[in-house]
């Protein structure tokens, strides 16, 4: 058995974990990280398969990541820019295949009008709404009781505009239907990307990616915090006080003024406290859960797509893949599609085999980019589903009626005890930036109680 002492326990080795001991190191604290994967980096990781470096994890940089663009500098990370060069494609409600430039999908004039509509008034909704308090912006209790499909429904006729408009947050983002998280969750996700507006733009949200993959960001932090930071840890159980908290993890024990959990809501719950977290903490990530999503990775000997003047670009609300990229790495010869399979998509295709799971996601990236893409030399599928810590992907989010009913108390202490992770961020909801942010957060609140 061995005994330690430190200033500030660290649980948890993702972006958020490593900023908030890197945060606490500097400013003179004595801190301890430890994860219980065998890894660091939580939700953000680079994987070589078959020869090929992966990013399995999130990746992309937008240039309103203030907070994740200063950390990338400080460590001296580059990035460099996703391929954009040539047509993407779009598949509409008729089943058509259409190329167009640009962001505006190839839709009727009718259905394009109501599309501009809708994303006018989800402008105008997150322009109302502070993202780090949502359960404040005017309307938000009627707006969280009521389902953005609903909402969708109530406002416009056109169903390929509604099924357009809910794909961005409903596939893309959230991971889940639309018929189970509220519009103030939706406008919520559009708020911390600073518009709706921002959040449909590839060429914003999905501009940049780090040279190495953006696991490079927890990886330096970790490196910097030296032997601080200890993988294959994993905490059973944590005994606290308003004065500090003592946690065991098989055969360490931590004594800590303070204790950052810096881990998903869902995974809160994997660890014993006592006494009990306070029943409003606990209820409350009882109704946070993530979405359902699967990670394609295809890599052919060239990127084949290009030859024939595709961006590699692509979107349809009503195929097994909802959008797919070009994802070709930094000088890189052969070319890499990435496609993504979420909510009642990854239901259907996560019932299949794997061959044939296959199949019919192959099909998708044969609608969209020709023959070619049924043959890749490296095929691999991201599942974040089947990850007992993280159980799911991007971010976690409430039920209906949750994000007022539980929203404040997301960020309150419970004695010693700073729990956070992106999923909890205003700014950056769900993006490393906004795990970033909160690690951040939680160091000043250790450091500068009165801030």
């Amino acid at each position: 058995m061995t005994d330690e002492q430190v200033d500030v326990l660290v649980v948890g080795a993702g972006a958020t974990g490593l900023s908030a001991a890197y945060a606490l190191q500097r400013a003179g604290r004595s801190v301890l990280v430890l994860e219980s994967r065998d890894r660091v980096g939580g939700r953000l990781w680079t994987e070589e398969v078959d020869g090929v470096d992966l990013e399995i994890g999130g990746q992309w940089v937008s240039p309103d990541q203030e907070a994740l663009l200063a950390m990338l500098d400080e460590l001296g990370l580059e990035t460099f820019e996703r391929h954009r060069e040539g047509e993407s494609v779009y598949v509409g409600l008729d089943g058509e295949r259409r190329t167009f430039t640009g962001e505006v999908l190839p839709v009727a004039p009718a259905v394009e009008a109501e599309m501009d509509r809708l994303t006018e008034l989800l402008d105008e909704l997150s322009a109302q709404m502070d993202p780090a308090r949502p359960w404040d912006m005017p309307g938000a209790t009627e707006l969280d009781h009521v389902t953005f499909r609903a909402w969708l429904d109530e406002q416009c006729e056109h169903e390929e505009a509604r099924d357009n408009i809910a794909m961005f947050i409903a596939q893309a983002m959230l991971t889940k239907p639309a018929h189970t998280f509220s519009a103030l969750q939706a406008v919520h996700m559009a708020a911390s990307a600073g518009s709706f507006s921002n959040l449909v733009d590839s060429e914003f949200i999905l501009d940049r990616r780090v040279i190495g993959g953006l696991q490079q960001v927890p990886l330096q932090l970790a490196a910097r915090l030296g032997d601080a930071v200890r993988t294959g840890h994993d905490v059973e159980k944590v005994c606290w006080h308003d004065g500090g908290v003592t946690v065991a993890c098989g055969d360490l024990t931590v004594s800590a003024r303070h204790l950052v959990l810096a881990i998903p809501p869902t995974a809160v719950t994997r660890v014993r406290f006592e006494p009990p977290l306070p029943s409003v903490q606990r209820e409350t990530r009882q109704h946070q859960s993530f979405g359902q999503v699967i990670k394609v990775h295809a890599t052919y000997e060239t990127p084949f797509w290009r030859d024939a003047g595709l961006s590699g670009t692509a979107f349809s609300p009503y195929l097994t893949v909802h959008e797919a990229y070009d994802n070709t790495n930094h000088d890189e010869d052969r070319g890499t599609l990435v496609g993504f399979v979420s909510d009642v998509q990854a239901d259907a295709v996560l019932a299949l085999d794997a061959d044939q799971r296959r199949a019919i996601i192959l099909e998708s990236l044969q609608t969209y980019f020709g023959p070619e893409a049924a043959s890749p030399l490296t095929y691999f599928e991201s599942d974040w589903t089947s990850e007992e810590l993280g159980s799911g992907a991007y971010g976690s989010s409430f039920d209906l009626g949750g994000l007022t009913r539980f929203g404040p108390r997301l960020r309150e202490p419970a004695g010693p005890i700073q729990i956070g992770s992106s999923d909890v961020a205003g700014l950056g909801f769900q993006h490393v930036d906004g795990a970033l942010r909160v690690g951040a957060q939680m160091a000043r609140a250790i450091t500068d109680p009165t801030s």
